[in-house]
């Protein structure tokens, strides 16, 4: 088979053989052996037709092959059409030249001598691989995308023989481009001038060369670093033993080969090591472009073990800190000194979030090395390793841009000879860049968390540590960046922005003196506050004798047992207009049975439970026997009227699309438990007379902890009344968890954070998605937890104090009934020498108009406004409108009283 490529002949012997550009056209040729006396020394190379080769070759057929002994044996010297695949092989040596000429070569005759020593079924199994061909390939490292060449490899053997036919021929089969080469001097000259990424090296005879000796001379250069080198070892003969691998190793062998002239053999060896250690090291060599982007980068980085251990550091984060890397490798970071601006509590809080491979970023305070404290913006991001485990963190920092970090600036580029100017100007624009917002780890993280300033770390390790992020945290960040480009006049508005935002009351509106409204003040002061007061006289013990004793407890009543007029009356327990006073005054002060039993039943709490209707009978009296009837206003009354508004809450569109069955039953237990042995006292009181509750509870959320916990008491002490006895633990627990979240959502200090979380998560939303959509009425909370538990939240605190929404006698009698409350608790602190919680409730001086409008301007219009928002309440407001108008209208007339004298 004739070919005309081009060779050129180097000067150590290596030939370089290129298909033609014309090798479909004969063409004249010279012979090479013309004037050249001396063999030549070296190699020959399998054609690549000048790199233009395709991806994927076809391998020589048998029928390829015959052709070509037909050729050879006719002896034509005439150029011929030469297929891409064609192969050329010098096969004398000559002697050495630089010139460049033209012949036709004959290389069929050796290689197809090999390829008839193959058996026949070796042949069969070698044309099955045709279909196997090794081409161009597409390669994934991370999000990277790389495109692999064919594969390059280079043969040295010091002489032909069937081993380095095999690989030949395997190399052909594979479509990989093949090199061989015969002397030590021709192997590394093509090396270095290939950069393969195999190189097969015989190891079999020694007295022609030294193959370790080779392959320690390639490995000597910085171009085998990604290359895997292969040794060919003798077959061991029966009395030796397997010779060790090591002696291979150090001298810088990868794998080693037995002899096995096999082309098959020799085929699944290189494939492997295609598939293995070649992509391995392709994806390894791409690495050289990641770590040239990071020590490029703006930003400080930094990369640790899952021991924080530190592995890298990019020079950014050397001129930030002021370190050089060969300090910091290998370091733990405990080692290194910290700040003391920061504070030491928030390390106990965020371990478990970075365990779990979250992400965390914040404000954090370094140290650098000349020992200024710098603030910086942390991101740290667990990187997931081999087994699901976290085997680094990555750390990227900003520096915050405040005085005193502009003034560290300037030191740090002072320090490393930059110009400061420059510098400062280029770091305004280099932090431009926002940190991504991830909504659903805001939302998982909570919502709570501390500010991340002046907080302590005992070490710089621990940061690594950090998990619970709050979405105001985001928002400080991003005004953080913000004041980076704003001018001075901007950047100090932001300052101000910043310190409010970092106060822990960011969902209290601030009042004026007391003097401009003192209601509003001292109503707010007493439901909102703790209203601890250090007391000098004897603190005030809180005992079950201030109310009856419910030791004795009723027979539970049948169907039957409910009379004919309670029943006629509770058919309008649906309607909003339903009054709970008429109940109350028929079922004497015991309305929450009879409209439990009602209500549940309507739900099917019942079925959801898989309890008995007696058992549900027996929880409502024990629950309704520890609420207070001597209290005017937290009694089983209330209890029944906040059943009743749960109840026809959930029956609204929105609402009942976007909650659960489980969602239902636990709001109806939450409202009916929600007050439960309610004292008639405020957790201010309780706070400032050092109650046992106040004392248990720590002087958070008293009463509103007390309920709940005395509710699961009472319900689970007793088969007869343990309406959770039939439900499994996972219901259960979940079940209870919504229940507890409910009822501690009727804690007034955190009123405004409800809201503004509703208004924000879910009116705003929904208002986008309307004005998008153009429809109405759809589920907002299905799927998403975190809204339902906002929608459950705000739900049962307006059901909560839904009075100034009903019809316009039954506020009235609201309003007077939580006025005596208060009354009272104002003369009871008097008589026990307590700060007064709410001087304005005073009996003999207060004004329930004022006390009303202040309560509905500063509470519930803005509520009932989210909530209609949702829910759709239109009779609700307009009983609203009409309540505040009746108050306004007696406050216009110095009235004080509920009504007006002529009404009484």
């Amino acid at each position: 088979m004739g070919c005309a490529p081009s060779i050129h002949v180097s000067q150590s012997g290596v030939i370089y053989c290129r298909d033609s550009d014309e090798s479909h056209s004969p063409r004249h040729t010279t012979s090479v052996s013309q004037g050249l006396a001396t063999p030549l020394p070296g190699l020959f190379a399998q054609t690549d037709a000048a790199d233009a080769m395709p991806p994927s070759r076809e391998a020589p057929s048998a029928s390829r092959v015959h052709r070509a002994r037909a050729k050879r044996g006719s002896g034509s010297s005439t150029g011929s059409t030469a297929p891409v695949a064609t192969t050329c092989r010098g096969r004398r040596r000559h002697c050495c030249s630089s010139s460049e000429a033209e012949t036709q070569t004959n290389y069929s005759n050796v290689k197809v001598n090999a390829w008839q020593k193959s058996s026949s079924y070796e042949g069969k199994k070698i044309d099955c691989l045709i279909h196997e061909q090794v081409s161009s390939a597409e390669v994934c490292i991370g999000p990277m995308r790389l495109t692999q060449d064919p594969i390059q490899v280079m043969l040295i053997f010091a002489k032909e023989d069937s081993q380095s036919d095999g690989f030949w021929w395997a190399c052909d089969r594979a479509g990989y481009r093949c090199n061989i080469t015969w002397t030590p001097e021709s192997a590394l000259e093509c090396f270095l001038d290939k950069h393969h990424e195999i190189v097969v090296i015989d190891h079999r005879q020694t007295q022609n060369f030294d193959a370790e000796a080779v392959c320690r001379s390639i490995r000597a250069t910085n171009l085998s670093e990604h290359t895997v080198i292969l040794a060919v070892m003798s077959q061991a003969s029966g009395n030796h033993e397997e010779a060790s691998v090591l002696p291979l190793l150090h001298a810088g062998f990868n794998r080693r080969f037995v002899e096995n002239s096999s082309i098959i053999a020799c085929y699944n060896e290189l494939i492997q090591i295609e598939r293995g250690e070649v992509h391995s090291q392709f994806k390894l060599r791409a690495c050289n472009s990641v770590f040239t982007a990071l020590d490029h980068c703006h930003e400080a980085i930094e990369i640790t073990s899952d021991e924080h251990v530190i592995q890298y550091v990019n020079p950014a984060f050397e001129r930030m800190m002021g370190y050089h890397k060969g300090e910091l490798l290998g370091k733990e970071l405990a080692e290194l000194p910290t700040s003391d601006k920061n504070q030491a509590d928030l390390l106990d809080t965020i371990n478990t979030c970075v365990k779990k491979g979250k992400e965390w970023q914040g404000v954090y305070y370094a140290r650098r090395k000349s020992g200024d404290s710098i603030q910086q913006h942390v991101k740290i991001t667990p990187v997931i390793g081999q087994g699901g485990k976290i085997r680094h963190f990555v750390s990227l920092k900003k520096l915050c841009c405040t005085t005193d970090n502009n003034k560290q600036i300037h030191k740090i580029h002072r320090d490393s000879g930059d110009n400061p100017q420059t510098e400062s100007h280029s770091f305004r624009h280099k932090n431009r860049r926002k940190e991504s917002i991830d909504v659903k780890s805001i939302s998982s993280r909570g919502s709570d968390a501390p500010s991340l300033q002046n907080r302590h770390y005992p070490s710089m390790a621990r940061i690594h540590s950090m998990t619970i992020e709050a979405p105001i945290t985001k928002v400080i960040n991003i005004i953080n960046a913000a004041q980076e480009n704003s001018p001075v006049t901007v950047a100090e508005a932001l300052d101000r922005v910043l310190e409010i935002l970092r106060t822990t009351e960011l969902y209290s509106p601030q009042l004026g003196t007391k003097d401009e409204d003192p209601h509003t003040s001292d109503l707010v002061g007493g439901l909102m506050t703790d209203g601890l007061r250090r007391l000098s006289g004897n603190e005030y013990v809180f005992t079950k004798n201030m109310h009856q004793s419910h030791g004795h407890l009723a027979m539970p009543i049948t169907i039957n047992d409910v009379p004919p007029y309670i029943t006629q009356l509770l058919d309008n327990e649906e309607s909003w207009e339903f009054n709970i006073f008429e109940l109350e005054a028929v079922t004497h002060k015991r309305p929450l049975v009879y409209l439990g039993l009602k209500v549940f039943s309507r739900f099917g709490v019942c079925e959801f439970l898989r309890c008995s209707e007696t058992t549900l009978r027996a929880w409502l009296q024990v629950i309704e026997a520890n609420y207070h009837s001597s209290n005017s206003y937290h009694n089983s009354t209330h209890a029944a009227d906040v059943l009743h508004a749960t109840a026809f809450f959930l029956g609204k569109e929105r609402v009942k699309g976007s909650l659960d069955r489980l969602d239902e039953v636990a709001a109806l237990i939450a409202a009916t438990v929600h007050d439960v042995d309610h004292p008639g006292r405020t957790n201010s009181f309780l706070c400032n007379a050092g109650s046992e509750l106040a004392v248990l509870y720590n002087d958070t959320a008293v009463l509103e902890s007390h309920h709940i916990a005395l509710a699961f008491q009472l319900t689970v002490k007793d088969s007869k009344c343990n309406i959770f006895k039939n439900i499994d633990r996972n219901h259960y627990r979940t079940l209870r968890q919504a229940i507890i979240d409910m009822v501690l959502a009727t804690e007034m200090t955190k009123h405004f954070e409800h809201v503004n979380k509703f208004v924000n998560s879910i009116n705003k939303p929904m208002a986008a998605e309307t004005e998008g959509s153009g429809c109405e009425g759809s589920p907002i909370g299905k799927n998403f937890p975190e809204n339902q538990t906002l929608i459950k939240r705000m739900l049962i605190k307006c059901a909560d104090v839904a009075n100034p929404c009903r019809p316009l006698d039954l506020c009235i009698e609201w309003a007077g009934r939580v006025s005596e409350e208060y009354f009272a608790q104002t003369d009871e602190e008097k008589r026990q020498g307590l700060p007064v919680v709410m001087p304005v409730f005073d009996r003999n001086t207060c004004s329930i108009p004022k006390s009303q409008i202040s309560f509905i301007d500063y509470f519930i219009t803005d509520m009932f406004d989210a909530w209609d928002a949702f829910a759709h309440l239109p009779a609700l407001m307009q009983h609203l409108a009409n309540n505040y108008k009746h108050w306004k209208t007696l406050d216009g007339l110095k009235c004080r009283s509920l009504r007006l004298p002529s009404d009484s």
